[in-house]
């Protein structure tokens, strides 16, 4: 009967939504295990700051139980914004963090993901996540289960497994043969360490929050973080091959350097420091997403949260509703008798909320990089 409280649960992926999903079962007295491919938390950078909107982020953090810390850990002071004149670096439009004065201004402070991934994980039970398990595909079996099955040629069978694993899920194509798709738009982010002391003009003109400066299809983006440290991006439309098109390769930190500064001709030479000038070179992350709407006729004993379901352009709300998917479904298994019943619900409501989503981050992305 596959029932609820007796339901042997997989979440594939140990990143925000699917750490929330366990973290909300385990409060519940459900039983759950993690698998990740990373080999420990610590095995690579976790990445830029993060703003958890009160619907969505925050009220999936509020389920799990962890809100408190995350407001012990957030920045609300990373909420400030500017956007400046890409020639002169002058201000055009500035919003600030909410105030005493801002009643009814949303407050959505900024943690950085790193932060917020090592709270979640602190939260559950030892031995939750299996680290270093490299997951290869999914396979839904007659009785209404799914097995797991793994790199190493092992597997597992589970009453629900759950893809929290990202834009390249493996689990994904247990429902779906969806693809993410090239949006078109290229991304490279470099960044700065101790900027306050090493970087002073820039740390002034980003602030505590986020620059943002323009000039056509091209877009530049500097986010503070926490420890002094920065990140900045460039983006620009471009065909994917475009490195390969320029004879680039991204660890020739000079040659990326020197392409970049040709794209950024004629701005504010503060504006070409900062993302000509990072102290760990360049990172290429072309910007992906997946179909428009991402949809799937229900399949029992799996289904996905987060990237691994809808994919969609950087503009703010995927970790959040990756966070509000992963307590969704916990809190549709822990109130429903049959674990099958459950999922339907979670994907009752999940489905065409981020069909809907995913449209509009899509023609915001063609707004913001035209």
């Amino acid at each position: 009967m596959n029932l609820t409280r007796e339901a042997r649960v997989a979440v594939v992926g140990a990143g925000p939504g699917g750490l929330v999903c366990a973290r909300v079962l385990q409060l519940h007295g459900r039983s759950v295990t993690v698998f990740e491919r990373e080999a420990a938390f610590d095995a690579r950078p976790q990445g830029g700051s993060l703003d958890l909107h009160p619907e969505t982020g925050q009220a999936a953090l509020r389920a799990a139980g962890v809100l408190d810390r995350f407001h012990a850990l957030s920045r609300p002071e990373g909420q400030e914004w500017r956007k400046v004149d890409h020639v002169t670096a002058a201000a055009l439009e500035q919003e600030w963090p909410p105030g005493d004065e801002g009643a009814g201004v949303e407050d959505r402070p900024e943690i950085d993901r790193g932060h917020l991934r090592g709270l979640l994980l602190d939260s559950l039970a030892p031995g939750t996540v299996r680290w270093g398990s490299a997951v290869s595909g999914a396979v839904p079996l007659a009785d209404g289960t799914c097995r797991l099955e793994f790199t190493d040629g092992t597997s597992e069978v589970f009453d629900l497994v759950v893809g929290a694993d990202g834009a390249w899920s493996r689990v994904r194509p247990a429902v779906s043969d969806a693809l993410p798709a090239y949006t078109g738009v290229a991304f490279v982010e470099t960044g700065f360490d101790d900027s306050d002391v090493r970087h002073p003009a820039l740390a002034r003109l980003v602030g505590p929050g986020t620059l943002v400066a323009e000039s056509g299809s091209t877009v530049l983006f500097a986010q503070r973080n926490s420890n002094g440290h920065i990140r900045t991006y460039v983006a620009f439309r471009a065909p994917q091959d475009w490195r390969t098109a320029a004879g680039l390769d991204v660890d020739d930190t000079a040659a990326m350097r020197a392409h970049l500064g040709a794209r950024l001709d004629g701005w504010a030479e503060v504006l070409r420091y900062a993302m000509l000038n990072g102290d760990h070179g360049f990172a290429d992350r072309p910007l992906f997403a997946l179909p428009v709407p991402h949809i799937w006729e229900h399949v029992p004993g799996v289904t996905l949260l987060g990237d691994a379901a809808h994919l969609m352009p950087p503009l703010g709300v995927g970790v959040n509703h990756a966070l509000l998917d992963g307590a969704e479904l916990a809190q549709a298994l822990v109130g429903a008798e049959r674990v099958d019943d459950a999922v339907r619900a979670y994907e009752e409501v999940m489905l065409p909320r981020s069909a809907d989503l995913a449209k509009r981050c899509a023609e915001g992305l063609g707004h913001l990089v035209p």
